[in-house]
């Protein structure tokens, strides 16, 4: 949350259609480039904890907002408010508003979410999960980009098709699928086959009606199963069909990870807690349902390829957005792109927060000149 985590450089703003965006600002020193740091599911600006006082203390401006949904920016009800063309605008405007004019961009996992697995079969089958934030700013705005960092997950082409997660009987679609796409289920079961186990089944939780409740219902559960105490966790726990609903209607919590203490989970419970889950899982069935479709579809295919610098920070045990589903994919449409490979599960900002800050200053130093180490 913006304006407790960062009170001194933290503000509240009013966008031109009256949205209301917190936000974490620390302008840059003279040459040094700034870094807008967009958070993931399910947090606020609560995640750049360790990133927000290294950089700035070392010259770097850094802005880190809580998206729409989170923490103290509003939280609109409908789905059709969480268009990621309309936050990516959101974004532009909180930029000009502080007279930054370009900057490093940096996302993690919802900021950017897609899958590619390979089958020997049917060859590759593709997932799109929404064109995410982070790729969807680089594609309406990249005049305010200078370069991309993807972490855990990469950049993701717009797509104009929704996601069609199947139905089964006691969940039947509440939608219309733009087809063309395959079903999650039958994603779920190659990823199942490939890999030994499916990753995307708590999707199919996260577009009904009745997830936010149920969260919301079960804080602690939900702590344990988001971060889980080691990564392997959720191969089991978090990715086969059913087994993310399963353990929070049971309430089932396990220790937390070495590197989050009670006090940071509490915190997080805190954030979570003030608006609930109405919004973040909106993310979800906004990308489900294709709200940027029309806009997606209009795209020329040159506008879809990226040609900045692009740093992707991906972790060896990260069992839901893998590294090498990321690295494959992001490779097909980034032309300037350096991978990185740390040795921790998807929290990397958090798990290995020193390495990532490195990670980060070093990028700078390549693709900024004047940027002093």
């Amino acid at each position: 949350m913006a304006l407790s985590t960062f009170p001194p450089i933290s503000k509240l703003v009013e966008l031109s259609d009256g949205t209301h965006y917190a936000y974490a600002y620390a302008a840059a020193s003279h040459s040094k480039p700034t870094f807008l740091l967009l958070h993931g599911f399910p947090s606020s600006s609560y995640d750049w904890r360790h990133q927000v006082p290294a950089l700035a203390t070392r010259g770097f401006g850094v802005l880190a907002p809580d998206l729409l949904g989170y923490g103290d920016t509003d939280s609109p009800a409908e789905v059709e408010a969480y268009s990621f063309k309309r936050m990516s605008d959101h974004l532009a405007e909180i930029l000009t508003k502080e007279g930054v004019r370009k900057v490093i961009g940096v996302g993690h996992d919802w900021c950017r979410w897609s899958m590619q697995v390979k089958s020997e079969v049917n060859g590759d089958v593709e997932n799109d999960r929404g064109s995410g934030l982070l790729s969807s700013f680089c594609v309406w705005h990249a005049e305010c980009l200078i370069a991309l960092t993807f972490i855990s997950v990469g950049y993701n082409e717009p797509s104009e098709d929704a996601m069609d997660l199947g139905s089964t009987p006691s969940r039947p679609q509440t939608y219309i699928p733009i087809t063309n796409k395959p079903q999650t289920d039958a994603v779920n079961t190659l990823t199942k086959q490939t890999f030994g186990y499916s990753t995307f089944g708590y999707w199919k939780l996260f577009a009904t009606e009745g997830a936010a409740a149920l969260l919301e219902s079960h804080p602690a559960s939900v702590t344990s199963l988001v971060y889980p105490t080691e990564p392997e966790a959720w191969k089991t726990n978090l990715g086969p069909v059913g087994a993310a609903e399963a353990w929070v209607r049971a309430d089932t919590t396990s220790p937390l990870p070495v590197w989050l203490s009670a006090e940071e989970a509490a915190t997080h419970r805190k954030i979570m807690s003030k608006k609930g889950y109405t919004g973040p899982l909106n993310w979800y069935k906004s990308a489900i349902r294709g709200v940027d479709a029309a806009h997606h579809a209009a795209l020329p295919e040159e506008r879809k390829r990226v040609d900045l610098p692009a740093l992707l920070v991906v972790s060896d045990r990260d069992y839901i957005t893998r590294a090498d589903m990321q690295t494959e994919r992001t490779a097909k449409w980034v032309a300037r792109l350096r991978v990185e490979e740390l040795s921790c599960g998807h929290w990397v900002a958090l798990e290995m927060p020193d390495e990532l800050n490195k990670l980060l200053e070093g990028f700078a130093n390549e693709v900024v000149g004047g940027v002093d180490g």
